[in-house]
């Protein structure tokens, strides 16, 4: 399958970062394309982001934490039924970005953003799930009580196959829990979570609280696990990767979520194009 031309007066958009609550073009030297893999139309060209970029993300998420943990848990849920009314206002618009990015038929893009949405409804739940435990005389003149806080600055590192459903899985709970945020998309799929980090933006989370920047895994999720403002990492991702996301994470005690392999075969038909699916990665 030959690649289609592109028009010569067409102009490819770039995907922006997003860093201390404003969206702004990367200063990369590296850019990947985002391509249609039905058509092989060019979407957008990413940036395979610097260590600054990365470290800027990162100090503006601790600095916003500060504010972002006093604000009432209602305040923070009240964010994530604004994004839940955003999504569902333009649901056929985000689900044709993530069909043409991804690949999947419009209904299945559409069952991954409703299944992304499903998650707000936990999430707002949060304050009554995270109540604290109080234990009077355990021993003599001694009582004992927990409280439950949030951790602080998370890394999120998603894969291609769901680009809304999963970073929503992981970034709303982290939210409302008084966490703040930065999130790695897979670098072929990127456009989805934008669109769901961009309608975070519009229903009223603040500056610095989430955070978003893109480009390879070794050049990029590397840095994020191993910076020392990073208390948590979230992956999901191969087997291969989640050791050695595991074991950086390890060395300065950070907590760590892995999500790792699969069990969905991969289907290819007879007329299967594989020296270009080689070639193109």
């Amino acid at each position: 399958m030959a690649a289609n031309p592109q028009p010569q007066s067409r102009t490819i958009p770039t995907v922006k970062l997003l860093i201390d609550g404003r969206f702004v073009e990367s200063k990369a030297r590296e850019w990947r394309d985002v391509v249609n893999p039905a058509t092989q139309e060019v979407l957008a060209r990413v940036p395979m982001c610097g260590p600054d970029e990365i470290d800027r993300a990162v100090k503006s998420a601790a600095q916003a934490f500060k504010a972002w943990r006093s604000t009432p848990i209602a305040a923070r849920a009240r964010i994530m039924l604004k994004l839940q009314e955003l999504v569902r206002r333009d649901m056929k618009k985000i689900a044709a970005v993530l069909t043409d990015e991804q690949g999947k038929t419009l209904p299945d893009a559409e069952g991954d953003v409703f299944r992304g949405l499903e998650v707000v409804e936990h999430a707002c739940s949060i304050g009554t799930l995270t109540l604290g435990e109080f234990a009077e005389n355990v021993a003599g003149n001694v009582d004992t009580y927990f409280i439950r806080q949030p951790l602080g600055v998370c890394a999120m590192i998603t894969p291609w196959n769901f680009p809304m459903a999963i970073p929503s899985w992981k970034l709303l709970p982290a939210l409302v829990c008084g966490n703040t945020c930065v999130i790695k998309p897979a670098q072929d799929t990127p456009l989805s979570t934008f669109n769901l980090v961009r309608t975070l933006v519009d229903a009223g989370v603040p500056k610095g609280v989430l955070n978003i920047v893109t480009g390879f895994g070794s050049k990029v999720g590397g840095p994020l696990t191993e910076h020392p403002d990073i208390r948590a990492v979230s992956l999901t991702g191969s087997t291969e990767v989640g050791r050695i996301v595991g074991t950086s994470a390890a060395k300065s005690f950070k907590h760590c979520s892995l999500e790792l392999g699969g069990k969905n075969p991969m289907i290819v038909l007879d007329d299967a194009n594989l020296d270009l699916a080689i070639d193109g990665g």
